[in-house]
C-alpha cells in the first residue's frame, strides 16, 4: 500500500483543471494532429485524450507530461504566429490546476507553465498541520526549492530533516525519496519549484 500523501504521478495525483481540455484541443489543432496521430506520439489513449478535451476526465500529471511533450512544437508554433503582440496568460483561481495529496491535507496548486513543465515545475503549496506529501525520486540531479511564507514545514531527504520556517527557503536534492511535512499549529503556505535534470545540467 502507497503511504498516506504519496504524489504518484502514474495513480495517486489527480489533475483538475477547467480550460485544460480546451488548450489540449488548441495545441493540438495548431499542430494539425488528429486524435490518433497525437495518442501515437504521445502515448495517451485516443479515447483519453478525447476525454480531456472534453473535460470529462482528470489526468494524472504523468499524462500531462506526455501531451506537453507531444504538443512542445504547437506551443511554439501559438506564440510564433503572435510575435509581434504581446504574451499574456491569467488563469483564475478556478482553472489552476491542482494535485491533491492521497491524505487530502496537501494541495499544490500548479502555476507553472505546461510548455516547462518537464525541467522547471513550480506550485503554490497549501496544507493543514500535520499534512505530509511523499514523492518518489525525480531525475537525477534534481533539484527542489521550498520557499516558505507562512507556518512551519519539516523537510526530509534520505534520512536527513530539516525544518523551514516563515521567510526561509530550503533547496535539497529531490533524486531520492522525500517528505515535505507541516508542522506547527498552523497551516502551511509555501513556494515550490522543483528544477529537473535538463535544468540541472545546463
Amino acid at each position: 500500500m502507497a503511504p498516506r500523501g504519496r504524489l504518484d504521478l502514474d495513480s495517486g495525483a489527480q489533475i483538475v483543471s477547467g480550460h485544460l481540455g480546451k488548450t489540449i484541443q488548441r495545441l493540438r489543432k495548431a499542430y494539425n494532429l488528429s486524435l490518433s496521430e497525437l495518442a501515437e506520439q504521445s502515448g495517451v489513449a485516443k479515447s483519453i485524450i478525447s476525454q480531456i478535451e472534453r473535460n470529462e476526465t482528470n489526468p494524472t500529471l504523468a499524462t500531462i507530461w506526455r501531451l506537453s511533450q507531444a504538443l512542445d512544437v504547437s506551443i511554439d508554433r501559438v506564440l510564433a504566429a503572435a510575435e509581434d503582440a504581446p504574451f499574456l496568460e491569467k488563469l483564475s483561481r478556478a482553472d489552476t490546476p491542482l494535485i491533491v495529496s492521497e491524505d487530502g491535507k496537501v494541495r499544490l496548486a500548479i502555476i507553472g507553465w505546461i510548455k516547462t513543465v518537464e525541467w522547471l515545475q513550480w506550485y503554490d503549496v497549501t496544507a493543514e498541520p500535520g499534512g505530509a506529501l511523499e514523492s518518489d525520486a525525480h531525475q537525477r540531479g534534481s533539484i527542489e526549492c521550498l520557499s516558505v511564507l507562512s507556518g512551519e514545514a519539516e523537510v526530509e531527504v534520505a534520512g536527513v530533516a530539516e525544518r523551514v520556517r516563515a521567510g526561509e527557503t530550503l533547496r535539497y536534492r529531490c533524486d531520492s525519496p522525500h517528505v515535505v511535512r507541516a508542522i506547527g499549529p498552523e497551516p502551511l503556505r509555501a513556494t515550490m519549484i522543483c528544477i529537473m535534470k535538463a535544468a540541472v545540467m545546463a
